[in-house]
């Protein structure tokens, strides 16, 4: 008789019901945050599709392939819906969301006039904001305090009140804030109590995305880093994340070049094919493009851009094929562009014998686009997590990340097909459903 072998069932976590109203608060209300609040929007008043929005218009599936079974995933585990979603978000500058929609011109003008109403009535509260910290911004709309722990308590009555406002009975809070400047651990982030006192003391070693976050997991909300920022990687805040019970994940969305990249290398890897080098570079005209010009910013970016080729390829596994590649990124700002980012890459490869081949790509993207899809399924399934009462990091999110967190000691996995897995199987354990791993046996009873 044939059979097929799988791994037997988890017993499923008990997951608190989605209801009430979400609320998603967003450090920055630039191009990203904009696009993806005007989306919901557009989403909610069938004014379009949620497009790349894999809670929305994923499958799983369920059993064995003669089952049949292949629900939506917002069908299969209980997502918050789109209607009970409310937004708040801190800016620098005063734009409510309708003006920085506007202002980004990723939509259209006739688009966003249909949703003037809900959009303009998103007022950003004022941020917390270092110029040290990110270098070719600054504005007006900007929290003063005594210190960084006041400016923390700040945040903590911000969010208390949005949440009263709003009705909200949960919350998760996502990085759409620009890139900081690139940041190593230091002594004030290696215990919670060192963490705190910097702030009392204004250290300034804590970053701003780093008040953040502290002021969410001191409220137990959960929190999201889709920026290259250093932010949660401390074991101050990992340590808060955990003795909260809150789950947070990270770092930097993973959209246009890099998702690119995590397509084809695992490709050449799958076949054994060999990379003499590969060469990126970037063009882009949005407040990101400007901030990146300056090199401390670039420099946080370049680190999450250059690791994902090296912990996919496996240069130590396989040095005939990887073990001398040239990898280089570039970015370059350029206003005309706008968020029409374009990201062109040069590969050299080599196959049967070393006989040299090329691959040229030309990816015209819309970088807030891409991003705001990933942002909606972050909130959704972070939130999905803390009623699940999964706390710390969540590496089955690594899918949407160009640096994905891990537990300290692990390396990320960075092959997007991979992680697609990995995040489905965890979604089936939640569930009390099967995992499955394409290994089918064949066996005779």
């Amino acid at each position: 008789m044939l059979g097929v072998f799988r791994l037997s069932k988890q017993p499923n976590v008990t997951i608190a019901p989605a209801t009430g109203r979400l609320g998603v608060l967003i450090p920055g209300m630039g191009a990203v945050s904009s696009t993806f609040i005007a989306g919901v929007e557009a989403v909610k008043k069938g004014l379009g599709e949620p497009i790349g929005s894999l809670t929305q218009l994923g499958t799983i599936r369920l059993g064995k392939r003669t089952e049949g079974r292949t629900p939506r995933i917002k069908d299969f585990v209980p997502l918050a819906p789109l209607e009970c979603l409310s937004f708040g978000a801190w800016d620098i500058f005063e734009d409510d969301a309708y003006e920085a929609a506007s202002r980004a011109k990723v939509l259209e003008p006739a688009l966003l006039e249909q949703l003037k109403e809900p959009l303009s009535a998103i007022q950003p509260m004022r941020a917390v904001f270092d110029s040290d910290y990110v270098r070719r911004i600054d504005g007006p709309n900007r929290k003063k305090a005594a210190s960084k722990m006041e400016l923390a308590e700040a945040l903590m009555d911000d969010i208390r009140e949005f949440k009263a406002r709003n009705g909200c009975t949960r919350l998760v809070m996502i990085w759409c804030g620009s890139t900081e400047v690139f940041h190593k651990p230091a002594a004030v982030h290696q215990s919670l109590a060192a963490f705190e006192e910097g702030l009392r003391k204004s250290d300034p070693e804590i970053a701003p995305s780093q008040i953040y976050a502290y002021a969410a997991l001191k409220l137990r909300v959960p929190f999201a880093n889709g920026a290259p920022n250093l932010t949660t990687d401390v074991p101050a805040l990992l340590d808060l994340a955990r003795e909260n019970e809150v789950p947070i994940c990270g770092k930097d969305f993973k959209t246009g070049q890099t998702y690119m990249k995590t397509l084809l290398a695992p490709g050449f890897k799958a076949r054994m094919l060999g990379v003499r080098g590969w060469f990126s570079t970037n063009i882009l005209g949005n407040r990101d493009g400007e901030v990146l010009e300056d090199p401390g910013s670039f420099k946080s970016k370049e680190e999450t851009k250059l690791s994902v080729l090296e912990q996919i390829l496996q240069p130590d596994l396989y040095p005939q094929l990887y073990k001398d590649l040239y990898h280089a990124v570039r970015i370059n700002y350029y206003p005309p562009r706008g968020d029409a980012k374009e990201g062109w890459d040069n590969i050299d490869i080599f196959g049967w014998l070393g006989y040299p081949m090329q691959i040229k790509i030309d990816f015209l993207c819309r970088d807030s686009i891409l991003a705001a899809p990933l942002v909606l399924d972050l909130v959704l399934f972070l939130d999905l997590a803390q009623r699940a009462k999964m706390k710390g990091i969540q590496e089955w999110l690594s899918f949407y990340f160009k640096a994905p967190m891990t537990a300290p000691g692990l390396y990320p996995e960075h092959d997007i097909f991979i992680q697609l897995m990995k995040l489905k199987n965890t979604l089936r354990w939640m569930q009390g459903e099967d995992l499955i791993t394409h290994l089918g046996l064949e066996y005779y009873d």
